[in-house]
């Protein structure tokens, strides 16, 4: 059996309407904004990625949204009159995470259509969003596939995670633009690269100067991203003719973006599309190594995926895991999902309700009918789903494996919503792939520098990933060392954004109902 690729976000979806909706919710929910505290946290354990051990019986003070100072012991700073005093004693104080590889314009398993067909529905999910990834400590998140205008209606919500984006630079009518109708994508996804291919033309009232690669860069760069982000992706299920890059025109987008100081991701899932990237000389290769040149039953590393891996890692390359985007769809055939106590945390009830309905269902019938049609009956074809989603699962932690042990360059993110799937929940995901990760190999300490140092540095994001003097005061205020335990993330007794204190418990989506 030929190995089988998981759907985008972007399918079968209209993203102009998911816009137009999306804008309405945010400004609805967006509340006041709030006034960042002095802070004053004191004899508290640092554990930060650029320390190799912890900075016991710190004091760490906080003003205008920054760290400006970090003693210890007696050695106490003066006083900033009116400052809030946390009491560390016990506690650990971590950097706040970051999840480098989000999509934010829709809600997870809804349609445009069906948002305006729920409209209180959704409006609980899009206040909730942003409050779920604080959740679980993602005080920085980026969206991969966005514009400013998609950016601007998330940042009408005053409660949020720093938030920034990619600009995306697909090939004409190549994944993921094919998903929209023409000529919708053209506007829809407007840093598009022209690139000459059987049957191609340039679309009536482009203008192909403003889509080489050099072209794209510029207008990415003025629109305010912080990376871009290209595909190469031949298909999914029985599709696998869709339009591909060339290799001289990905690294003339690398070239130009370089020149510009942006990283360039590249989505590349197959064994042929990461051997692309490592040629074309991407910064990040976005997704695991889950399709190999090999049946489907072949779950241990070969010699080829092994060379694919090592050339990933000599050439210091950014990688991003992303097992929960499997999970998210295998978890569409499982009962049990819903039922989950750890998914009320995180969306509002009335949602979760919806999922369980005959309408909230049309995602996991959609992928039962175009994903396992070779078995008969329901529930073979929900065991044929969880078997081959379980076995790109087992690959993709091989390769994790592979790469931890010898010094991959791992960047912590998890394609929150890969598909429109409820089982890609916003912040318990971010849960879930730390599970899958130590599951994969990964220590507690990889994790912990994958999803702040490492992100940061990859991100050019100067800012976050470390406690340092200068540095924005977005923190965690822990119970437990999450260089020694995942389960430190949800054990956290504040979230610490641009200063302002935050006790966890209030951003729970079962205390909004």
């Amino acid at each position: 059996m030929a190995p089988v690729q998981p759907r985008n976000p972007f399918t079968g979806l209209l993203v102009r309407a998911a816009f137009s909706l999306f804008a309405l919710s945010a400004l609805l929910a967006a509340p006041a904004a709030a006034v960042a505290e002095d802070l004053r946290i004191e004899q508290v354990t640092i554990i930060s990625p650029q320390h190799a051990a912890p900075v016991k019986n710190a004091t760490v003070t906080v003003h205008d949204e920054r760290i400006v100072s970090i003693t210890t012991g007696s050695d106490m700073p003066a006083q900033v009159a009116g400052a809030r005093i946390l009491d560390g004693r016990g506690l650990y104080l971590a950097p706040g995470l970051i999840d480098s590889h989000v999509h934010l314009v829709l809600i997870p398993g809804m349609t445009p259509q069906q948002e305006q067909a729920h409209p209180a529905i959704a409006h609980a999910a899009r206040e909730q969003i942003p409050r779920s990834y604080l959740y679980f400590g993602y005080t920085t998140l980026i969206d991969l596939v966005s514009t400013p205008e998609w950016m601007q209606q998330w940042e009408a919500h005053s409660l949020r995670p720093d938030t920034y984006f990619c600009g995306a630079a697909p090939v004409l009518d190549g994944y993921p633009m094919n998903s929209l109708p023409k000529p919708e994508r053209y506007r829809e996804m407007p840093y598009f690269l022209l690139e000459a291919y059987p049957g191609s033309a340039v679309p009536p009232g482009i203008d192909a100067a403003a889509h080489t690669p050099e072209a794209v860069v510029r207008r990415i760069k003025a629109a305010g991203a912080r990376c871009v982000k290209t595909f190469f992706e031949r298909g999914f299920g029985g599709a696998h003719d869709l339009p591909l890059p060339k290799l001289t025109t990905i690294r003339a987008l690398v070239r130009a973006a370089h020149a510009a100081h942006l990283p360039v991701l590249m989505h590349a899932n197959s064994s042929e599309a990461q051997r692309f990237a490592v040629a074309a000389g991407v910064d990040i290769i976005a997704h695991g190594l889950w399709n190999w040149d090999e049946p489907l039953r072949v779950t241990t590393l070969t010699p080829a995926v092994e060379k694919i891996l090592d050339d990933v890692i000599a050439a210091k390359m950014g990688w991003q895991p992303t097992i929960q985007v499997l999970d998210g769809l295998r978890g569409l055939f499982d009962p049990g999902v819903l039922s989950d106590p750890l998914l009320a945390q995180v969306l509002p009830a009335s949602l979760i309700e919806w999922y369980r309905t005959p309408e909230g269902q049309w995602f996991h019938d959609q992928t039962d009918r175009t994903m396992v049609t070779a078995a008969k009956g329901t529930r073979a074809r929900a065991e044929q789903a969880r078997q081959i989603f379980g076995a790109l699962i087992t690959r993709d932690e091989s390769a994790v494996r592979y790469m931890a042990q010898h010094g991959g360059r791992i960047l912590f993110g998890t394609d929150t919503p890969s598909a429109p799937t409820y089982a890609n929940a916003p912040g318990l995901n971010g849960w879930l792939e730390m599970h899958r990760l130590a599951e994969a190999g990964m220590t507690p300490a990889q994790i912990f520098r994958a999803a702040t140092i490492v992100n940061a540095e990859a991100l050019g994001l100067s800012e976050v990933g470390t406690i340092a003097v200068g540095k924005r005061a977005n923190l965690l205020l822990l119970r437990a060392d999450p260089s020694q335990t995942i389960e430190a993330y949800d054990d956290i007794a504040d979230i610490i954004l641009h200063g302002r204190v935050i006790d966890r418990i209030t951003l729970r989506a079962d205390r909004l109902q």
